[in-house]
């Protein structure tokens, strides 16, 4: 069985390492790299939509990428027990017209033995901004280390 470190029950730093390992991932933006990290049968909500298994997952990653241009997000840990995590985030991206957006949502993951997440419920409520309002303008990619995180930047 292919295992995604750390591994659950989780403690404080193993569960900041696996929020940062899936914010990692998801700047990557590549939809069959981060569908990796679910299991095969995953189950997901995202807004309205519901995604099962991973090949809806690299489905729906691929048509959220295709349309969120410039996707720049930040995780961060907000509450862990056991095989649970739940995060908060806030991303940053723009759409074909050039509108920017900031999106702000939270996340409940849960994982099996082997790391893989098996359950993601996430809620997100987009805002639409000024580009010259952006905080996010790190190159695209994972976000640098000495780049002020979700609390830093008071959201």
């Amino acid at each position: 069985m292919e295992t995604r470190p750390p591994l659950p029950p989780f403690d404080l730093e193993s569960a900041k390492l696996k929020v940062r390992l899936a914010e990692d991932g998801w700047n990557t933006r590549d939809p069959k790299r981060v569908a990796l990290a679910y299991s095969e049968d995953t189950r997901w909500r995202n807004r309205a939509e519901f995604a099962n298994g991973r090949a809806e997952v690299e489905a729906f990653l691929t048509r959220k990428w295709t349309r969120e241009l410039d996707y720049r997000l930040i995780k961060e840990l907000w509450a862990f027990t056991g095989p649970r995590i739940a995060v908060r985030f806030a991303y940053e991206w723009h759409d074909d017209s050039g509108q920017w957006y900031r999106s702000y949502g939270n996340e409940n993951w849960e994982f099996n033995e082997a790391g893989l997440m098996t359950h993601r419920h996430a809620c997100i409520n987009d805002l639409p901004i000024k580009e010259a309002d952006r905080k996010y303008h790190w190159p695209l990619g994972r976000r640098p280390d000495d780049h002020p995180g979700l609390s830093d930047l008071g959201f």
